[in-house]
């Protein structure tokens, strides 16, 4: 069931999503959090697509922020909202509602979007492009307590790593981070495999790609060895080599969809290793809302360190994995993000210029 409203505001939007709800037969409501997604028209329904698979599994009361561009000084200065309300089989699991924001109110927006709201629910806000670099200042994401961002739709993706780790506020956390969870879940597992010690690292990619950046500056946190970031023509990330005591241990992907997992002595074996859909990481991100520290850790640990020689530690570290934390992706229904080791130094990677959103 779809009500569009025009130039109305928060009191008939609520008035109406009470009213779809009684009229296709569900009053009660039964969503665990609210999704604000803040777009543009040209991505706008991209991002609801996802948003409404990814509330398959977790249902949701969905409100989508669009601010519309005024053409005119005189528009600048009239402010207009409109909604469409979608309830039933046209919303998913839970509700939508689109706010088209027009003139002065599109610097309000969080005036808006406040009474909205579920009570006592928690709140996440996503913005697939043009993020802002500090999330939490925002006015709407300070009304969240999970923020998600995507760097890959940035204009200088990899400046804007140094940005996000400048500002960074517990509950921040990145899709160019998601897409990496089956990547740190397999390399985990395949140094738990060994007893070896890890000496250097190679993660290679295509370029522009902050994933190829988060990954190998969480594998030099974790590791405290010299990781070199190294460039191919994708799709994505495309191999992982780390160089051991007992021999090199690689994780290749050409294709995109399957992976070969290689370790000195044993014979190679075929990973699934897919890039996933939007909605899967919007899905994975909403499984837990309490900060990401290992993504933190990752994040700050620099850029411009990658490269860097490992600075000398007490005892040497041990290469051996430790195991998990984050949720998703690996077969259990948890995720890797420990490898166990230490963390210090290293630099210089390259900075970028864009390119536009896209499954990892």
């Amino acid at each position: 069931m779809k009500i569009d409203l025009t130039d109305t505001t928060a009191s008939k939007i609520n008035k109406a999503l009470v009213q779809g709800r009684r009229a296709v037969g569900t009053p009660a409501v039964g969503m665990v959090l609210t999704l604000v997604i803040v777009t543009d028209e040209e991505n706008a329904y991209d991002a609801l697509r996802a948003a409404s698979d990814a509330s398959r599994e977790h249902p949701s009361r969905t409100l989508v922020v669009i601010k519309r561009v005024s053409r005119s000084p005189r528009d600048r200065t009239q402010s207009r909202l409109d909604a469409e309300v979608r309830v039933g089989a046209d919303a998913g699991t839970g509700e939508t509602v689109v706010l088209r924001l027009y003139g002065e109110v599109v610097n309000h927006a969080q005036s808006v979007v406040l009474p909205l709201l579920l009570p006592d629910a928690p709140v996440v806000v996503w913005w697939p492009v043009n993020s802002p670099i500090d999330p939490a200042n925002d006015p709407l994401g300070a009304l969240a307590q999970r923020r998600v961002t995507d760097t890959y739709a940035a204009e200088q993706p990899i400046e804007e790593l140094t940005g996000r780790a400048d500002t960074y506020t517990p509950g921040d956390t990145d899709l160019s981070w998601t897409r990496i969870t089956p990547w740190r879940s397999m390399l985990a597992a395949a140094l738990d495999q060994v007893s070896c010690k890890v000496t250097s690292v190679e993660v290679e990619g295509e370029e522009f790609n902050p994933s190829c950046e988060l990954l190998a500056m969480w594998l030099a946190d974790r590791l405290d060895v010299p990781v070199k970031r190294s460039q191919s023509s994708g799709p994505g990330l495309t191999a992982v080599r780390m160089e051991t005591d007992c021999g090199p241990i690689v994780l290749d992907r050409a294709d995109g969809s399957l992976a070969t997992l290689s370790i000195q002595g044993q014979p190679d074996r075929a990973v699934a290793l897919k890039r996933r859909e939007t909605a899967e990481l919007i899905a994975e991100e909403l499984r837990r809302l309490d900060p990401d520290d290992t993504y933190a850790s990752a994040l700050r640990y620099g850029v411009d360190r990658l490269g860097e020689p490992a600075q000398e530690k007490a005892p040497a570290a041990s290469a051996t994995a430790g195991a998990a934390s984050k949720g998703a992706d690996s077969a259990d229904g948890s995720d890797a993000s420990d490898v166990s080791g230490a963390s210090d130094a290293k630099p210089a990677a390259k900075k970028a210029p864009a390119k536009k959103a896209a499954a990892k």
